[in-house]
């Protein structure tokens, strides 16, 4: 089959489109031709091998977070699935590679896709939706009228974790810039930051949530805007020692993530809140759960481009020289 491969870590030049065998399905998988993909910053991560201590695939491995597609064939022990049902899902951590013609899940990980939504519309949600779940639902516990800031409001994250908090009942403020401050609006935000032109922690107060999803300075100001006892959750600053022992790491891994987050979270001590680190995980189960949303509307993807499977190098490039407006970029199958 074809399929986009990282040769070697850490160049652009080290990823190719190119043939390699075509994958096995076991007895709980199912084998999906894939019609669609979607680009994630994580891609580009795992490309540049800044997640090897957390995720070490070895090289050559198929590089893509995110599908939708047709299951072709099931295994012995699937019940959920069969062939010909469109599914969508973002496959495990530890069985990426969804920018290829074919790809082995594992069923608890896949959900049927909604039946409103092209492919490459479903291609874009599964682990941005996720993730907005796992941070606003699981972690969070967001309740009616809670006061929720959501960095970057236009990008693939923020767009859905705006939808997802207004239908939790929240009071929504975004950050985003000057072009997408009516999308933003549009998408559900209360209070929509322009940070060209505002300084959102002068401007927010008495948050009870923020998802951060930049990192770096604008996750040592988001502590600014919380009241007390309120949660900044990231999932872009430093893992914690928490991460670690959900990914059953070592002890030397597990004080070497603690210590990274050691600062930002004497910080958000001395201010009375709390930080943590998330990194998604795959469920087909939470996908059900969020497919009444899509299907009603409630919940709409946002697509900025789709580019054809032989520009998949483009695709990433584009995502990375931010040339993206709003919302996804997608690699469709030809």
């Amino acid at each position: 089959m074809r399929a986009f491969t990282v040769e070697r870590y850490g160049s652009k030049a080290g990823v190719r489109v190119g043939e390699v065998p075509d994958p096995k399905a076991g007895a709980d998988d199912v084998l999906i031709r894939i019609q669609a993909a979607s680009i994630n910053p994580l891609d580009r991560m795992i490309r540049d091998g800044k997640m090897k201590a957390i995720l070490p695939y070895r090289v050559p491995f198929v590089l893509g977070n995110d599908l939708a597609g047709v299951v072709v064939e099931v295994g012995a022990a699937v019940t959920r699935f069969a062939v010909g049902d469109e599914v969508f899902a973002r496959p495990d951590k530890d069985r990426i590679g969804t920018f290829a013609e074919l790809i082995a899940v594992h069923q608890d990980d896949v959900a049927i896709k909604p039946a409103t939504l092209t492919m490459e519309e479903a291609a874009s949600l599964p682990l941005v939706a996720l993730t907005s779940w796992q941070v606003l639902v699981e972690r969070a516990r967001i309740q009616p009228g809670q006061k929720v800031l959501i960095h970057a409001g236009s990008g693939g994250l923020g767009t859905i974790a705006i939808q997802l908090a207004k239908q939790l009942g929240a009071h929504v403020a975004t950050t985003t810039s000057t072009a997408n401050v009516d999308l933003a609006k549009r998408l559900g935000a209360d209070v929509v930051v322009d940070y060209k032109k505002q300084a959102f922690e002068t401007e927010l107060h008495d948050y009870d949530v923020v998802l951060d999803s930049l990192g770096g300075e604008t996750l040592t100001k988001s502590l600014d805007v919380l009241k007390p006892g309120g949660k900044v959750i990231s999932v872009a600053g430093p893992p914690d020692a928490a991460f670690a022992r959900e990914l059953g790491a070592n002890p030397v891994i597990r004080l070497v993530m603690s210590a990274l987050s050691l600062r930002i979270r004497r910080r958000a001590r001395r201010r009375n809140v709390t930080y943590s680190f998330l990194f998604m995980t795959a469920s087909g189960d939470q996908l059900r759960e969020l497919t009444p949303l899509i299907e009603t509307g409630s919940i709409r993807p946002v697509v900025d481009t789709v580019f054809p499977f032989e520009s998949t190098r483009e695709a990433l490039e584009y995502v990375e020289a931010g040339r993206a407006k709003a919302g996804k970029v997608v690699v469709k199958m030809t």
